[in-house]
């Protein structure tokens, strides 16, 4: 079958690369197109569009480049009318693809043949907001694959059948290289000194980086017997870091984030998928995340969002695993004695421990793409 992809940021290149794998081996004749990344070049099949001329966060950069998104969304819309796919696999990037999506249900001309079949990887999030778009989404796709278990009931209260296929994030801590590897060993090849390691992960964007690591360095200070690494994001360069670092003894690692929390003995995290990498570890953590006008952002927060946390940890977990510190919460002060708690509170990490192992059960075994990639050949291929 003829399989079109649209990917609009990193975390999308690297879970339909791996999707793309798994749908080799399900269908030997596959052949791809798509808007994706590097990783999915490396697969095979013809990259259309690179996702950094898409990735555009939040409301101003949005409408700075409003005329690129229009010209990106022609563009999406004749290759697919030019290739005449099988099936339409959409991977996250809501705002885009789900106009691409109602484009294919809506417009008898995007294909000679027979409409191409629209498949949904990875679920938008519209359970934490814009919960209005489930209206879009169960009329104008066929099949939605999703990663997060609580999806499958959001999505049920609303009438509509999902798949739960895994998460990917289980495959890529499962198969991720230096397992074995002793702190010896890491900290040689890093050239640290014998003293336990506290990871910093700072977020992924300047911005993040710019408004979180400043605390999460001051928090730090103090704490003497421990050395603090930072784990670089990709495509940040180290200067960018050490304007916050100043003259702190605090070390950076770049491409070594799973090494680096393996053998940390607690974790700073950004919200993310990192606090979720961290958890699947097993890496004590406290979730901080700065937001502008704090008190405002934690009224917009309870007030306008439909989710109780903003961790996946919890979120998956169902109840409160990690602290969260953010919008009013976040403090050096409160920062510094979370981190206290991490380092010294046996009890208080065995707690964690356990909550850990409850949200990896629900999360189950790897091989969420094979899952995925099986869904899509069991449900379109002829």
């Amino acid at each position: 079958m003829k399989y079109f992809i649209v990917v609009g940021e990193a975390s999308g290149d690297l879970h339909a690369s791996n999707l793309m794998r798994s749908l080799q081996q399900a269908d030997p004749d596959a052949d791809f197109r798509y808007f994706g990344g590097d990783l999915m070049q490396a697969v095979g099949g013809t990259l259309l569009l690179h996702y950094r001329n898409m990735a555009y966060m939040g409301f101003i950069p949005v409408l700075m480049h409003l005329r690129s998104i229009a010209r990106n969304m022609a563009f999406c819309k004749q290759a697919i009318r030019d290739y005449q796919p099988d099936v339409v696999i959409l991977v996250d990037y809501p705002g885009f693809n789900l106009q691409i999506a109602k484009y294919l249900k809506n417009t008898t001309s995007c294909t000679a043949h027979r409409a191409p079949r629209t498949v949904y990887y990875i679920s938008p999030k519209i359970w934490a907001w814009k919960a209005h778009r489930i209206h879009a989404i169960k009329k104008y796709i066929d099949r939605m694959l999703c990663i997060l278990p609580f999806e499958v009931e959001f999505y049920k209260k609303h009438q509509y059948e999902v798949d739960y296929v895994g998460n990917p994030t289980v495959d890529a801590i499962a198969d991720r290289e230096y397992r074995s590897e002793t702190f010896e060993a890491f900290t040689q090849a890093n050239a640290l000194d014998n003293r336990p390691v506290v990871a910093l992960l700072a977020g992924s964007r300047r911005q993040e980086i710019r408004d979180n690591l400043p605390a999460m360095l001051e928090a730090a200070s103090g704490f003497k017997d421990y050395q603090f690494v930072i784990a670089g994001a990709p495509g940040m360069d180290e200067k960018y870091y050490q304007q916050f670092i100043n003259n702190r003894s605090v070390r950076i690692v770049f491409g070594q984030t799973y090494r680096l929390l393996q053998q940390a003995q607690a974790a700073l995290v950004t919200s993310g998928t990192a606090t979720l990498e961290t958890a699947l570890l097993r890496t004590p953590q406290t979730v901080c995340y700065r937001l502008p006008l704090a008190s405002i952002s934690s009224f917009v927060f309870q007030r306008f969002f439909s989710c109780q946390y903003i961790s996946l940890v919890n979120l998956i977990a169902g109840k409160s695993v990690v602290k969260e510190l953010f919008g009013k919460h976040f403090s050096v002060r409160q920062i510094r004695e979370e981190l206290d708690l991490l380092l010294n509170d046996q009890s208080y990490c065995e707690r964690m421990q356990q909550g850990y192992q409850e949200m990896i059960d629900r999360l189950g075994l790897p091989g969420a793409s094979a899952k995925a990639a099986q869904k899509i050949a069991t449900n379109f291929l002829n």
